[in-house]
């Protein structure tokens, strides 16, 4: 089966760049999805459908911009953000939730925002989070290099090989600044399919310029390359 990805997209400041790693990952065979969250119903039923039909109509956008065949966009309503997401990609059986990085973020570089913050605190489902300008060029990012960070018993390593034979890319022993794709496990005394980070972990995705891509314990994460093209 794919590799099912929800995009959480509200079409404000550098949601593009969640966008563009969403493309991404559709490039490598997954199946992905956008997803706008609602906080309230109105109470009035005219207001209720407009703000209903106006939700409807971002998410359109977004999908225009991901570009990719078959993509739908689902309107959630939950008070909380995170919460709203983890629900539907359990209910839509989803693998990772994608976001942008906090709107003050300098360009080129990866900030945790207060939703994946909350996701990255013991949830269920992989995480991955885009660098301000990721979006910047007609052809998005070029992966060469995705570099495993983990252990053994994590899944991060066959994750990588499996995005890199997707890709045309290669796996690399250690993080560098040549790197255009981190993976990166959950540490090692997390529950099994909760996702939790070590303190090195969360240096390395502080101070990353690529994009993240952080997996639940044990999680391994297929990859198609018969449907994707191969990196020049």
């Amino acid at each position: 089966m794919s590799t099912k990805i929800i995009v959480s997209y509200d079409g404000t400041a550098n949601e593009d760049d969640a966008i563009a790693l969403g493309r991404l990952f559709a490039r490598a065979g997954a199946a992905v999805s956008l997803a706008y969250v609602r906080h309230t119903h109105e109470p009035d039923r005219d207001r209720e459908t407009l703000a209903e039909n106006e939700a409807q109509e971002l998410l359109a956008r977004g999908v225009e911009l991901l570009g990719v065949p078959g993509a739908v966009g689902h309107v959630v309503t939950d008070r909380s953000t995170p919460e709203g997401l983890a629900v539907l990609a359990e209910q839509q059986g989803a693998d990772v939730i994608v976001f942008c990085s906090d709107s003050h973020t300098a360009k080129g570089h990866v900030a945790i925002g207060n939703s994946a913050e909350r996701l990255l605190e013991g949830g269920k489902t992989a995480v991955a989070l885009a660098p301000v300008d990721l979006a910047e060029g007609s052809d998005g990012p070029s992966i060469r290099q995705i570099v495993a960070i983990g252990d053994g018993d994590g899944g991060a390593r066959e994750t990588a090989q499996a995005l890199a034979a997707a890709l045309g890319a290669t796996v690399a022993p250690v993080a560098n600044d040549e790197a255009d794709l981190l993976v990166i496990d959950s540490r090692a005394e997390t529950e099994a399919g909760r996702v939790s980070l070590s303190a090195s972990a969360t240096h390395l995705i502080e101070t990353a310029a690529c994009p993240v891509l952080v997996l639940p314990r044990g999680a391994r994460l297929s990859f198609s390359p018969a449907t994707a093209p191969t990196a020049a």
